[in-house]
């Protein structure tokens, strides 16, 4: 599903405009994204956790060339679903 198909699915299931979605759309992930920035986590219950993990530096390689290389340390977002969310797929 694309954000598009996605705003229009809100926009029909809350009685809302597409314009008014898509806002509403925009301001949640603005919202997630400036507390994962923070470091803060964000708990929707049922639903699942968005936090952010640190990742260590470590060695990989270049797989067109074998060559070894360094990782640099990195933070990145992590995603972890809730008991209902996993529910409700199964």
């Amino acid at each position: 599903m694309t954000k598009s198909e996605f705003v229009d699915q809100v926009a029909d299931r809350a009685g809302l405009s597409k314009k008014d979605a898509g806002d509403a759309v925009d301001a949640v992930l603005d919202t997630i994204e400036d507390a994962l920035k923070r470091g803060s986590e964000i708990t929707f219950s049922g639903f699942g956790k968005f936090s952010v993990s640190n990742r260590s530096a470590r060695e990989g390689r270049n797989p067109a060339t074998g060559e070894k290389i360094q990782i640099s340390a990195s933070r990145v977002p992590k995603f972890t679903a809730g008991a209902g969310l996993k529910k409700a797929v199964n």
